[in-house]
Protein backbone atom coordinates (compact mmCIF):
# COMPACT_ATOMS: atom_id res chain seq x y z
CA UNK A 1 0.00 0.00 0.00
CA UNK A 2 1.21 3.55 -0.85
CA UNK A 3 2.27 6.03 1.70
CA UNK A 4 -0.46 8.46 0.23
CA UNK A 5 -2.99 5.50 0.45
CA UNK A 6 -2.15 4.93 4.14
CA UNK A 7 -2.75 9.02 4.29
CA UNK A 8 -5.42 8.68 3.32
CA UNK A 9 -7.12 5.45 5.07
CA UNK A 10 -5.30 7.97 8.54
CA UNK A 11 -7.92 10.68 7.39
CA UNK A 12 -11.05 8.95 6.83
CA UNK A 13 -10.54 6.66 10.33
CA UNK A 14 -9.55 9.68 12.24
CA UNK A 15 -12.89 12.31 10.59
CA UNK A 16 -15.31 8.79 10.99
CA UNK A 17 -14.38 7.39 14.70
CA UNK A 18 -11.47 9.63 16.40
CA UNK A 19 -8.04 9.60 17.09
CA UNK A 20 -7.56 6.10 19.06
CA UNK A 21 -9.73 4.08 16.33
CA UNK A 22 -7.22 6.01 13.78
CA UNK A 23 -3.93 4.85 15.72
CA UNK A 24 -5.13 1.46 15.84
CA UNK A 25 -6.36 1.43 12.62
CA UNK A 26 -3.15 2.78 10.62
CA UNK A 27 -1.10 0.57 12.98
CA UNK A 28 -2.43 -2.13 11.84
CA UNK A 29 -2.24 -1.34 8.15
CA UNK A 30 0.89 -0.57 8.50
CA UNK A 31 1.95 -3.86 10.66
CA UNK A 32 -0.20 -6.30 8.94
CA UNK A 33 -2.01 -8.70 11.40
CA UNK A 34 -0.86 -8.66 15.17
CA UNK A 35 -2.68 -9.87 18.49
CA UNK A 36 -4.15 -7.84 21.02
CA UNK A 37 -0.82 -6.95 23.52
CA UNK A 38 1.32 -6.35 20.84
CA UNK A 39 -0.69 -3.60 19.26
CA UNK A 40 -1.25 -1.98 22.61
CA UNK A 41 2.82 -2.47 23.49
CA UNK A 42 3.54 -0.88 20.06
CA UNK A 43 1.08 1.94 20.21
CA UNK A 44 1.21 2.89 23.28
CA UNK A 45 -2.32 2.05 23.98
CA UNK A 46 -4.36 1.24 27.11
CA UNK A 47 -5.52 -2.58 26.75
CA UNK A 48 -9.01 -1.27 27.13
CA UNK A 49 -8.69 1.43 24.56
CA UNK A 50 -7.40 -1.28 21.99
CA UNK A 51 -9.96 -3.48 22.86
CA UNK A 52 -12.84 -0.91 22.12
CA UNK A 53 -11.57 0.44 18.75
CA UNK A 54 -10.68 -2.80 17.45
CA UNK A 55 -14.49 -3.24 18.28
CA UNK A 56 -15.20 -0.48 16.25
CA UNK A 57 -12.98 -1.59 13.67
CA UNK A 58 -14.98 -4.73 13.55
CA UNK A 59 -18.25 -3.67 13.88
CA UNK A 60 -18.18 -1.45 10.35
CA UNK A 61 -16.22 -4.21 8.84
CA UNK A 62 -12.64 -2.28 8.83
CA UNK A 63 -10.84 -5.51 10.63
CA UNK A 64 -11.30 -9.16 10.47
CA UNK A 65 -9.58 -11.52 13.22
CA UNK A 66 -8.30 -15.08 12.71
CA UNK A 67 -7.50 -17.78 15.34
CA UNK A 68 -4.56 -19.92 15.15
CA UNK A 69 -3.32 -23.21 15.79
CA UNK A 70 -2.14 -21.99 19.70
CA UNK A 71 -5.34 -20.40 20.47
CA UNK A 72 -3.41 -16.79 19.75
CA UNK A 73 -6.21 -14.12 17.90
CA UNK A 74 -4.89 -11.85 15.72
CA UNK A 75 -6.38 -8.85 13.87
CA UNK A 76 -6.31 -7.27 10.11
CA UNK A 77 -7.07 -4.53 8.65
CA UNK A 78 -9.09 -4.59 5.65
CA UNK A 79 -7.36 -1.44 3.51
CA UNK A 80 -9.46 -1.66 0.14
CA UNK A 81 -12.78 -1.76 2.81
CA UNK A 82 -11.25 1.76 4.70
CA UNK A 83 -11.06 3.14 1.22
CA UNK A 84 -14.90 2.48 0.30
CA UNK A 85 -15.76 4.52 2.81
CA UNK A 86 -15.22 7.53 0.08
CA UNK A 87 -17.77 6.38 -1.42
CA UNK A 88 -20.76 6.21 1.25
CA UNK A 89 -22.74 9.09 -0.28
CA UNK A 90 -22.21 7.66 -3.73
CA UNK A 91 -24.07 4.58 -2.21
CA UNK A 92 -25.99 6.39 -0.43
CA UNK A 93 -27.75 8.23 -3.46
CA UNK A 94 -28.14 5.40 -5.38
CA UNK A 95 -30.24 3.99 -2.84
CA UNK A 96 -32.10 7.24 -2.96
CA UNK A 97 -32.89 7.25 -6.70
CA UNK A 98 -33.89 3.19 -6.59
CA UNK A 99 -36.25 3.05 -3.44
CA UNK A 100 -36.40 6.93 -2.35
CA UNK A 101 -36.02 8.60 0.76
CA UNK A 102 -36.79 5.08 2.91
CA UNK A 103 -34.05 3.41 0.67
CA UNK A 104 -31.49 6.34 0.79
CA UNK A 105 -32.10 6.49 5.30
CA UNK A 106 -31.77 2.67 5.85
CA UNK A 107 -28.54 2.61 3.68
CA UNK A 108 -27.37 5.34 5.48
CA UNK A 109 -28.39 3.96 8.70
CA UNK A 110 -26.42 0.67 8.05
CA UNK A 111 -22.74 2.42 6.88
CA UNK A 112 -23.19 4.69 10.01
CA UNK A 113 -23.63 1.50 12.19
CA UNK A 114 -21.68 -0.75 10.25
CA UNK A 115 -24.64 -3.86 11.41
CA UNK A 116 -27.63 -3.35 12.97
CA UNK A 117 -30.86 -5.25 13.54
CA UNK A 118 -33.81 -4.91 10.77
CA UNK A 119 -36.09 -4.23 13.79
CA UNK A 120 -33.46 -0.94 14.99
CA UNK A 121 -33.25 -0.12 11.58
CA UNK A 122 -37.10 0.35 10.69
CA UNK A 123 -37.58 2.55 13.74
CA UNK A 124 -35.01 5.15 13.78
CA UNK A 125 -35.86 5.57 9.88
CA UNK A 126 -39.38 5.91 10.98
CA UNK A 127 -38.49 8.35 13.09
CA UNK A 128 -36.19 9.96 11.00
CA UNK A 129 -39.05 10.33 8.37
CA UNK A 130 -41.88 11.39 10.77
CA UNK A 131 -39.02 14.41 11.90
CA UNK A 132 -39.47 15.79 8.26
CA UNK A 133 -42.99 15.51 8.18
CA UNK A 134 -45.87 17.97 8.79
CA UNK A 135 -47.24 18.25 12.37
CA UNK A 136 -49.98 15.49 12.42
CA UNK A 137 -48.00 12.99 9.93
CA UNK A 138 -46.33 9.81 10.37
CA UNK A 139 -44.57 7.13 8.77
CA UNK A 140 -45.69 3.59 9.21
CA UNK A 141 -43.20 1.18 10.62
CA UNK A 142 -44.65 -1.52 7.92
CA UNK A 143 -43.65 1.07 4.78
CA UNK A 144 -40.10 1.33 5.80
CA UNK A 145 -40.18 -2.51 6.37
CA UNK A 146 -41.44 -3.08 2.53
CA UNK A 147 -38.28 -0.76 1.57
CA UNK A 148 -36.29 -2.98 3.64
CA UNK A 149 -37.32 -5.91 2.36
CA UNK A 150 -37.19 -4.74 -1.44
CA UNK A 151 -33.34 -3.89 -0.76
CA UNK A 152 -32.84 -7.17 0.81
CA UNK A 153 -34.46 -9.15 -2.32
CA UNK A 154 -31.92 -6.94 -4.59
CA UNK A 155 -29.42 -7.86 -2.71
CA UNK A 156 -28.49 -4.17 -1.72
CA UNK A 157 -28.77 -5.32 2.02
CA UNK A 158 -27.16 -8.57 3.30
CA UNK A 159 -27.32 -10.44 6.46
CA UNK A 160 -23.79 -10.64 9.16
CA UNK A 161 -22.09 -13.95 9.67
CA UNK A 162 -23.54 -15.33 13.35
CA UNK A 163 -22.30 -17.12 15.33
CA UNK A 164 -23.52 -21.00 14.88
CA UNK A 165 -26.14 -22.76 17.48
CA UNK A 166 -24.08 -25.23 17.75
CA UNK A 167 -21.06 -23.00 19.25
CA UNK A 168 -23.33 -21.81 21.52
CA UNK A 169 -24.19 -25.59 22.64
CA UNK A 170 -21.03 -26.92 23.77
CA UNK A 171 -19.77 -27.67 26.75
CA UNK A 172 -16.64 -27.63 26.74
CA UNK A 173 -14.33 -24.38 27.15
CA UNK A 174 -15.20 -21.79 25.09
CA UNK A 175 -12.79 -20.62 21.55
CA UNK A 176 -10.56 -17.81 21.96
CA UNK A 177 -12.50 -16.39 19.17
CA UNK A 178 -16.33 -17.18 17.89
CA UNK A 179 -16.26 -18.31 14.25
CA UNK A 180 -18.81 -16.48 12.59
CA UNK A 181 -20.56 -18.10 9.69
CA UNK A 182 -24.12 -17.36 7.22
CA UNK A 183 -24.63 -20.14 4.93
CA UNK A 184 -25.90 -18.68 1.00
CA UNK A 185 -29.61 -19.63 1.06
CA UNK A 186 -30.08 -17.49 4.49
CA UNK A 187 -27.91 -14.76 3.29
CA UNK A 188 -30.52 -13.14 1.99
CA UNK A 189 -34.35 -14.71 4.06
CA UNK A 190 -35.86 -12.28 6.04
CA UNK A 191 -37.45 -12.91 9.30
CA UNK A 192 -40.73 -12.63 9.57
CA UNK A 193 -41.52 -9.51 11.36
CA UNK A 194 -45.01 -7.99 12.69
CA UNK A 195 -43.28 -4.34 13.18
CA UNK A 196 -46.46 -2.52 14.16
CA UNK A 197 -45.92 1.39 14.91
CA UNK A 198 -45.57 5.08 13.74
CA UNK A 199 -42.65 6.77 13.88
CA UNK A 200 -42.31 9.69 16.84
CA UNK A 201 -40.99 13.01 16.67
CA UNK A 202 -38.24 13.98 19.49
CA UNK A 203 -39.13 16.03 22.14
CA UNK A 204 -36.94 18.79 24.07
CA UNK A 205 -35.52 17.30 27.23
CA UNK A 206 -37.69 18.63 29.77
CA UNK A 207 -40.99 17.23 28.53
CA UNK A 208 -41.97 14.08 27.68
CA UNK A 209 -44.63 13.17 24.40
CA UNK A 210 -47.28 13.87 26.73
CA UNK A 211 -45.96 17.41 27.52
CA UNK A 212 -45.38 16.73 30.94
CA UNK A 213 -42.64 17.37 32.81
CA UNK A 214 -39.96 15.07 33.30
CA UNK A 215 -40.79 15.00 37.42
CA UNK A 216 -44.12 13.62 36.94
CA UNK A 217 -42.84 10.36 34.93
CA UNK A 218 -42.98 7.28 36.71
CA UNK A 219 -40.35 5.38 37.09
CA UNK A 220 -40.19 2.56 34.01
CA UNK A 221 -37.95 -0.57 35.17
CA UNK A 222 -35.56 -2.69 32.82
CA UNK A 223 -37.75 -5.90 33.90
CA UNK A 224 -40.60 -3.63 31.34
CA UNK A 225 -39.23 -3.58 28.57
CA UNK A 226 -40.15 -5.94 25.46
CA UNK A 227 -37.52 -8.54 23.43
CA UNK A 228 -36.37 -7.63 20.39
CA UNK A 229 -38.21 -10.01 18.24
CA UNK A 230 -35.06 -10.18 15.56
CA UNK A 231 -32.63 -10.10 18.30
CA UNK A 232 -29.15 -11.71 16.91
CA UNK A 233 -30.01 -11.15 13.20
CA UNK A 234 -27.72 -8.33 12.09
CA UNK A 235 -27.27 -6.66 8.67
CA UNK A 236 -25.08 -4.84 6.78
CA UNK A 237 -24.54 -2.66 3.31
CA UNK A 238 -23.12 -5.38 0.13
CA UNK A 239 -21.04 -2.48 -1.38
CA UNK A 240 -20.43 -5.19 -3.67
CA UNK A 241 -23.54 -5.18 -5.06
CA UNK A 242 -23.61 -1.44 -5.19
CA UNK A 243 -20.42 -1.42 -7.14
CA UNK A 244 -21.97 -3.79 -9.25
CA UNK A 245 -25.15 -1.71 -9.98
CA UNK A 246 -22.09 0.94 -11.03
CA UNK A 247 -21.00 -1.41 -13.10
CA UNK A 248 -24.22 -2.60 -15.04
CA UNK A 249 -24.93 1.74 -15.39
CA UNK A 250 -21.78 2.43 -17.30
CA UNK A 251 -22.29 -0.32 -19.71
CA UNK A 252 -25.74 0.98 -20.24
CA UNK A 253 -24.70 4.28 -21.14
CA UNK A 254 -21.85 2.99 -23.10
CA UNK A 255 -24.30 1.36 -25.15
CA UNK A 256 -26.23 4.14 -25.32
CA UNK A 257 -23.53 6.26 -26.73
CA UNK A 258 -22.60 4.00 -29.03
CA UNK A 259 -25.92 2.75 -31.05
CA UNK A 260 -28.60 4.51 -28.99
CA UNK A 261 -31.64 4.60 -26.36
CA UNK A 262 -33.60 1.38 -27.29
CA UNK A 263 -30.29 -0.63 -27.29
CA UNK A 264 -29.49 0.74 -24.00
CA UNK A 265 -33.03 0.08 -22.67
CA UNK A 266 -32.38 -3.87 -24.28
CA UNK A 267 -29.24 -4.00 -21.99
CA UNK A 268 -30.54 -2.68 -19.46
CA UNK A 269 -33.56 -4.97 -19.04
CA UNK A 270 -30.88 -8.12 -19.76
CA UNK A 271 -28.86 -6.80 -16.78
CA UNK A 272 -31.51 -6.59 -14.43
CA UNK A 273 -33.03 -9.92 -15.06
CA UNK A 274 -29.83 -11.26 -14.22
CA UNK A 275 -28.31 -9.00 -11.90
CA UNK A 276 -29.41 -11.26 -8.57
CA UNK A 277 -28.79 -14.76 -10.05
CA UNK A 278 -25.49 -13.16 -12.01
CA UNK A 279 -22.16 -13.36 -8.87
CA UNK A 280 -20.39 -9.77 -9.35
CA UNK A 281 -17.32 -11.14 -10.36
CA UNK A 282 -18.61 -13.78 -13.15
CA UNK A 283 -17.23 -12.94 -16.57
CA UNK A 284 -20.67 -13.94 -18.18
CA UNK A 285 -24.58 -12.99 -17.10
CA UNK A 286 -26.86 -16.47 -17.31
CA UNK A 287 -28.34 -17.01 -20.82
CA UNK A 288 -31.70 -15.08 -21.43
CA UNK A 289 -33.89 -16.09 -24.24
CA UNK A 290 -35.34 -13.83 -25.83
CA UNK A 291 -38.54 -14.55 -25.53
CA UNK A 292 -37.75 -13.77 -21.44
CA UNK A 293 -36.30 -10.43 -22.85
CA UNK A 294 -39.33 -9.39 -24.75
CA UNK A 295 -41.77 -10.35 -21.53
CA UNK A 296 -39.36 -8.22 -19.50
CA UNK A 297 -39.05 -4.98 -21.18
CA UNK A 298 -40.42 -2.32 -19.19
CA UNK A 299 -44.10 -1.74 -19.81
CA UNK A 300 -44.91 0.65 -22.07
CA UNK A 301 -41.76 0.18 -24.05
CA UNK A 302 -43.54 -0.29 -27.58
CA UNK A 303 -41.09 -2.76 -29.87
CA UNK A 304 -42.57 -5.88 -31.19
CA UNK A 305 -40.68 -8.83 -31.10
CA UNK A 306 -39.32 -9.00 -34.69
CA UNK A 307 -37.69 -5.54 -33.68
CA UNK A 308 -36.30 -7.13 -30.66
CA UNK A 309 -34.72 -10.04 -32.29
CA UNK A 310 -33.14 -7.72 -34.82
CA UNK A 311 -31.49 -5.21 -31.94
CA UNK A 312 -30.37 -8.50 -30.62
CA UNK A 313 -28.42 -9.95 -33.39
CA UNK A 314 -26.73 -6.09 -33.97
CA UNK A 315 -25.79 -6.39 -30.13
CA UNK A 316 -24.01 -9.55 -31.28
CA UNK A 317 -22.27 -8.87 -34.00
CA UNK A 318 -21.23 -5.67 -32.57
CA UNK A 319 -17.00 -5.13 -32.94
CA UNK A 320 -17.30 -4.40 -29.20
CA UNK A 321 -18.97 -8.18 -28.14
CA UNK A 322 -21.06 -6.34 -24.94
CA UNK A 323 -23.56 -9.19 -25.36
CA UNK A 324 -23.32 -12.73 -27.08
CA UNK A 325 -25.13 -15.05 -28.30
CA UNK A 326 -24.76 -18.50 -26.94
CA UNK A 327 -27.75 -21.05 -28.33
CA UNK A 328 -30.85 -21.08 -30.71
CA UNK A 329 -33.59 -22.28 -27.94
CA UNK A 330 -36.35 -19.92 -26.75
CA UNK A 331 -35.86 -17.72 -29.85
CA UNK A 332 -32.32 -17.08 -29.41
CA UNK A 333 -30.47 -17.10 -26.00
CA UNK A 334 -28.07 -14.55 -25.41
CA UNK A 335 -25.56 -13.32 -22.54
CA UNK A 336 -23.66 -9.65 -21.40
CA UNK A 337 -20.46 -10.53 -21.55
CA UNK A 338 -19.34 -8.43 -18.62
CA UNK A 339 -15.39 -8.60 -18.46
CA UNK A 340 -14.88 -7.81 -22.32
CA UNK A 341 -17.86 -4.68 -21.57
CA UNK A 342 -15.47 -3.42 -18.75
CA UNK A 343 -12.34 -3.89 -20.47
CA UNK A 344 -13.75 -1.88 -23.27
CA UNK A 345 -14.93 0.64 -20.78
CA UNK A 346 -11.43 0.40 -19.25
CA UNK A 347 -9.56 0.79 -22.79
CA UNK A 348 -11.84 4.16 -23.13
CA UNK A 349 -11.02 5.97 -20.58
CA UNK A 350 -7.20 5.07 -20.86
CA UNK A 351 -7.52 6.55 -24.50
CA UNK A 352 -9.06 9.62 -23.09
CA UNK A 353 -6.68 10.48 -20.47
CA UNK A 354 -3.95 10.06 -23.18
CA UNK A 355 -5.60 12.33 -25.60
CA UNK A 356 -6.11 14.83 -22.84
CA UNK A 357 -2.43 14.82 -21.32
CA UNK A 358 -0.98 14.64 -24.73
CA UNK A 359 -3.68 15.56 -27.40
CA UNK A 360 -4.96 13.55 -30.47
CA UNK A 361 -2.17 12.34 -32.02
CA UNK A 362 -0.72 10.36 -29.25
CA UNK A 363 -3.89 9.23 -29.07
CA UNK A 364 -3.59 7.84 -32.11
CA UNK A 365 -0.64 6.03 -31.99
CA UNK A 366 -1.70 4.82 -28.09
CA UNK A 367 -4.70 3.36 -29.61
CA UNK A 368 -2.43 1.05 -32.09
CA UNK A 369 0.26 -0.02 -29.35
CA UNK A 370 -3.11 -1.12 -27.96
CA UNK A 371 -4.48 -3.43 -30.57
CA UNK A 372 -0.97 -4.14 -31.88
CA UNK A 373 0.42 -4.99 -28.72
CA UNK A 374 4.06 -4.65 -29.73
CA UNK A 375 5.25 -2.39 -32.19
CA UNK A 376 8.51 -0.79 -33.49
CA UNK A 377 9.29 2.61 -34.04
CA UNK A 378 9.54 2.72 -37.77
CA UNK A 379 5.45 0.68 -37.66
CA UNK A 380 4.47 3.35 -35.35
CA UNK A 381 5.29 6.20 -37.90
CA UNK A 382 4.22 4.06 -40.63
CA UNK A 383 1.05 2.98 -39.28
CA UNK A 384 0.09 6.39 -37.91
CA UNK A 385 1.38 8.14 -40.14
CA UNK A 386 2.59 10.61 -38.22
CA UNK A 387 6.39 12.24 -39.15
CA UNK A 388 9.64 10.27 -37.74
CA UNK A 389 10.52 13.45 -35.50
CA UNK A 390 7.10 13.85 -34.06
CA UNK A 391 6.30 10.23 -33.55
CA UNK A 392 9.92 9.70 -30.97
CA UNK A 393 9.05 12.76 -28.67
CA UNK A 394 5.21 11.69 -28.37
CA UNK A 395 6.82 7.82 -27.66
CA UNK A 396 9.18 9.39 -25.22
CA UNK A 397 6.81 11.29 -23.95
CA UNK A 398 4.18 8.46 -23.00
CA UNK A 399 7.08 6.37 -22.29
CA UNK A 400 8.62 8.78 -19.56
CA UNK A 401 4.74 8.97 -18.04
CA UNK A 402 4.66 4.82 -17.85
CA UNK A 403 1.44 4.94 -20.23
CA UNK A 404 3.96 2.40 -22.51
CA UNK A 405 7.17 0.13 -22.23
CA UNK A 406 10.29 -0.27 -23.71
CA UNK A 407 10.78 -3.73 -24.97
CA UNK A 408 14.20 -4.81 -25.56
CA UNK A 409 14.75 -7.73 -28.84
CA UNK A 410 17.19 -10.08 -28.49
CA UNK A 411 19.08 -10.97 -31.68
Amino acid sequence: MTQAEIKLCSLLLQEHFGEIVEKIGVHLIRTGSQPLRVIAHDTGTSLDQVKKALCVLIQHNLVIYQVHKRGVVEYEAQCNRVLRMLRYPRYIYTAKTLYSDTGELIVEELLLNGKMTMSAVVKKVADRLTETMEDGKTMDYAEVSNTFVRLVDTHFVQRCPLVPATENSDTGPPPPAPTLVVSEKDMYLVPKLSLIGKGKRRRSSDEDATGEPKAKRPKQTTDNKEPIPDDGIYWQANLDRFHQHFRDQAIVSAVANRMDQTSSEIVRTMLRMSEVTTPSGAPFTQPLSSNEIFRSLPVGYNISKQVLDQYLTLLADDPLEFVGKSGDSGGGMYVINLHKALGSLATATLESVVQERFGSRCARIFRLVLQKKHLEQKQVEDFAMIPAKEAKDMLYKMLSENFISLQVGCL
